[in-house]
């Protein structure tokens, strides 16, 4: 392993950095945001001379047993550094151009062509078209095919910058692994290689500078795509691995932290719970303001969410996941408590508000009144809104519930302005405090057990592929839960 203080002294040399605070306080008791915008380029920690990076390394999952690993004492390599919890959020991870979506090889596009059916859809979904971007470009080689370059590498490179020069004690991973029919995909490549190249080699400069950092992986749609053997596989695979955790069945919980300073986290299989429920995608209307389902049946609109024969519910597994999410949030013991899947609760990317309100049903009831925050990916971009719960908790005197979204790892996505100005006008209990799309990049957050605060900072890294990592964006939130 490199020398770590020294890499981070060197780092600190050459970085030149500022930042804006902007605090805004909530008329609410106990609630506190605070925003911190980087005008240059990556925030390191006041003193780097004693800037120190943790690992974790043991396990506690109080689920099933995963393959023959075994779990230990819920502690990290030096307690002694402090008692906060700090790790890495990122989501939409597993995709690279080798493996490509087939209507990109079957149908190809030259780069213009590329980039004007992307402005096609842009405008046709009710976007301001002064507002269109496209995503970087990658042409194959000795071909005019051009389909989206992928960032999982560049993101990987500047998790291990903020990870050189701040804790990370172990990362969550949220979801489409593997991009973009998961394992087990009918497309003649080896899994294990498959496997190799989209989950683990993106993060190998993390773990090579971290070799006991723990990865606790949740499932996506897209590595439900091919089948429930292709979910056995990516499964399987992660149980071969030593960075890796993933329950067989999608669902787990684990506890880390020292006692009386400890977290919860509660992985959920969101695909699964979506495809045991029965819904419609409604079109925006031209203002971006949902649609009416009524409206949409009757005139043919309505499309029908149908999951495929191997993604239904087995047994129930559904809503047994949402009976052991809301046991065991009622029951824990830890101080934090935090839940985490791959889809979102609210965005603002206009295209995923259906499964919004699918989840949001769901899972608030128990969220709202037990939980400290909730993570996803699902939107290629990095959003923090929160939910002040008053939908599902009467008299509620908590303080409203951070929804932090990192589905940026490896593909990037233009947000909706129209959709996000109506949401805020026909939701009350929703707020969107801060949004960067088209951009690579990921979440690092600290739970600050001396200030009792929930810390979240946004990173993004350039299209040059660099890997430099660049602070976008700090908030702090009150801990909510008991």
């Amino acid at each position: 392993m490199k020398n770590q203080d020294v890499a981070a002294k060197a780092l600190c040399q050459k970085t030149v950095f500022k930042k804006v605070m902007l605090k805004t306080t909530r008329a609410k008791k106990l609630s506190r945001v605070a925003l911190s915008v980087s005008l240059l380029s990556l925030a390191i920690l006041a003193s780097c001379s004693n800037t120190q990076s943790t690992d974790s390394t043991d396990k506690n999952i109080s689920a099933n047993t995963l393959s023959d690993k075994t779990f230990v004492a819920n502690r990290f390599t030096d307690n002694t550094v402090t008692n906060n919890i700090s790790f890495l959020a990122f989501g939409d991870g597993g995709y690279h151009v080798d493996y490509p979506k087939k209507k990109h090889i079957k149908n190809p596009r030259n780069k213009a062509d590329f980039i004007a059916h992307e402005k096609e859809d842009w405008i046709a979904d009710y976007r301001p078209e002064s507002e269109f971007d496209h995503v970087p470009i990658y042409v194959y080689p000795n071909t005019n095919t051009a389909t989206e370059q992928g960032g999982a590498e560049a993101v990987g490179l500047a998790m291990t910058e903020v990870c050189i020069n701040k804790p990370c004690q172990f990362a969550i991973q949220l979801g489409d692994n593997i991009y973009p029919d998961g394992a087990g995909a009918d497309d003649g490549k080896d899994d294990q290689k498959r496997m190799d190249d989209l989950i683990l080699s993106p993060l190998m400069p993390l773990l090579t500078e971290h070799p006991k950092l723990m990865v606790y992986s949740a499932l996506g749609n897209h590595d439900w795509k091919s089948s429930r053997q292709g979910v056995a596989l990516q499964t399987q695979w992660m149980a071969e691995q030593k960075n890796f955790t993933l329950d067989e069945q999608g669902y787990y919980k684990y506890t880390l932290g020292n006692k009386d300073n400890d977290v919860e986290f509660f992985v959920l299989d969101t695909n699964m719970l979506l495809s045991g429920q029965t819904f419609h995608e409604v079109p925006l209307n031209s203002d971006g303001s949902e649609g009416e389902l009524t409206l949409a049946l009757n005139d043919g609109s309505a499309e029908l969410e149908q999951a495929e024969p191997h993604e239904l519910p087995i047994k129930g597994e559904d809503e047994q996941q949402l009976a052991w999410l809301a046991k065991g949030l009622k029951n824990s013991t830890a101080k934090w408590k935090v839940v985490y899947g791959h889809h979102i609760l609210w965005s603002i990317g206009g295209s995923k508000y259906s499964e919004g309100h699918v989840l949001r049903d769901l899972l608030l009831p128990s969220l709202c009144q037990y939980a400290d925050a909730y993570i996803a990916g699902h939107e290629h971009d990095l959003e923090l809104i929160t939910d002040d719960c008053s939908n599902y908790i009467t008299d509620n005197t908590r303080p409203p519930l951070p929804l932090i979204i990192s589905g940026a790892a490896a593909k990037m996505r233009g947000k909706h302005t129209p959709f996000a100005e109506q949401q805020a006008k026909r939701y009350p209990q929703y707020q969107l405090h801060w949004s960067q799309s088209f951009v690579w990049g990921f979440a690092h957050i600290e739970l600050d057990n001396q200030d009792d605060a929930l810390n979240v900072e946004f990173y993004t890294t350039p299209r040059d592929l660099s890997g430099k990592a660049e602070l976008a964006a700090q908030f702090s939130f009150d801990k909510r839960s008991d």
